[in-house]
């Protein structure tokens, strides 16, 4: 298959600034291109835009593009639902439209979300791909809205396959995700910043958690197995285990020094909430070769590090 150019829309986020140098190592021969809605981090891309976009699959003729550009947090798409459903539905099918017209040869991969099966995950058990989608918030409704949007184009002739990742952290991502959220406070606590109480949401659902070097290599093992894989085709990023919340801020709490005392606050609370949220992973073990690697007490010391690091802690 030919891989002379990659390219990696929404480089400039939490997983794009990985994926670009995860990409890199992977394909040494191969040009690994990002995108971003900002000068001066790669290619300017505003993927609402579908002249812009259409003119830049044509000139790039990009041979894979994973598609990460979106409004990923909750919380920010609920508090501005036009803008989420402008970029994470109709910028998708932009670049969609943009592949089909300008650059059919290449290969979409569309980064969708756990968030997807909502009630589905009433259940308790782990869901696989054939599971209903059925969102619980705006974010997941757009993310699933653009899923049956982009089959549609499938049928038409778009090399599509659509990934779906459960909870994923590491250095760098924002603090509108838990687990950064619990690391900088800690941070800025140790820092002298701030007092010694920490403020939470619900502390009692259990996630199903990765490291974004494992997600890295999921999504590089679907470039490198997108051929042989159906067209169209879902899959599951996962661990297929849960954690609760509370052991995630426990564990963040025993590696500091710091005495600090847990407050929750209602405005971190979700307006609704899942119980358990567990991916079946038989998919891509089998069709992909990934599993992760990473554990999770390892992925927890490098948030919190690098929260350290960006308050000026030492330890």
């Amino acid at each position: 298959m030919s891989l002379d150019r990659i390219l990696v829309t929404g480089a400039d986020g939490f997983v794009g600034r990985h994926l670009l140098a995860a990409l890199a190592l992977a394909f040494p021969r191969s040009s690994i291109i990002g995108t971003s809605r900002f000068a001066g981090h790669g290619e300017l891309l505003e993927i609402t835009d579908a002249e812009q976009t259409r003119e830049l699959f044509a000139r790039l003729q990009p041979d894979v593009c994973i598609h990460l550009a979106a409004i990923a947090a909750i919380g920010e798409a609920r508090s501005n639902p036009r803008q989420a459903w402008e970029v994470n539905l109709h910028g998708t099918l932009n670049v969609a439209n943009a592949i089909l017209a300008q650059a059919p040869q290449c290969r979409m991969i569309f980064i969708s979300s756990a968030e997807c099966y909502g009630a589905s995950f009433k259940s308790g058990l782990p869901l696989d791909e054939d599971t209903a989608l059925a969102p619980m918030n705006l974010y997941a409704a757009t993310k699933a809205a653009t899923e049956l949007a982009l089959g549609v184009l499938a049928g038409e002739g778009l090399r599509l396959v659509r990934l779906r990742p459960f909870n994923h952290t590491g250095p760098g991502q924002a603090e509108a995700f838990v687990v950064p959220a619990f690391a900088g406070q800690i941070a800025r606590i140790e820092a002298g910043q701030m007092p010694p109480e920490i403020a939470v949401g619900s502390l009692t659902p259990e996630r199903d958690f990765l490291d974004v070097r494992d997600i890295c290599a999921a999504y590089i093992a679907c470039v490198q197995k997108f051929d042989s894989l159906p067209n169209n085709l879902a899959i599951n990023i996962a661990s297929g285990k849960t954690v609760k919340i509370g052991a995630i801020l426990d564990i963040l709490l025993a590696r500091s020094s710091a005495s600090i005392t847990v407050r929750q606050d209602p405005a971190r609370l979700r307006p609704v909430e899942i119980g358990r949220a567990v991916g079946d992973t038989a998919r891509a073990n089998a069709l992909l070769g990934w599993r992760p690697h990473f554990a999770l007490e390892d992925t927890l010391q490098t948030v919190l590090s690098f929260a350290r690091q960006q308050n000026g802690v030492t330890v």
